[in-house]
């Protein structure tokens, strides 16, 4: 048996903020890569039976914490290079490497 999990939170409805209007493609873009459209969706709450390991991964994930980093601006190109390689989102692949990062620091 799974487990029940509800995006919008313990039985309650999510009120949706308000997508602002945005000038060009790329202001709205730069949007989108640091907010979470989960956030902006409106309707009822979904519930999910899920396995339990995928709920559990879920939850960690709401776990996590947004942080800014100052980065030069190749390193963010090239990131967004292999990262469309791998057909997976940027911000994927950088959470990756820091957690493989971790990992070897703390292996020593």
């Amino acid at each position: 048996m799974g487990a029940t999990v509800s995006p919008a939170g313990e039985g309650g409805l999510k009120v949706a903020k308000e997508i602002p209007a945005f000038g060009s493609e790329k202001t709205e873009a730069d949007f989108w890569d640091t907010h979470d459209t989960l956030e902006y969706a409106e309707g009822e709450p979904v519930h999910l039976e899920l396995e339990p390991e995928v709920a559990k991964k879920l939850v960690d994930r709401q776990k996590s914490k947004r942080v800014t980093l100052r980065l030069r601006e190749y390193q963010i190109e090239d990131a967004k290079i292999i990262a469309r390689e791998r057909e997976i989102p940027y911000q994927t692949l950088m959470r990756s490497w820091i957690a493989d990062g971790i990992k070897r620091e703390r292996a020593k």
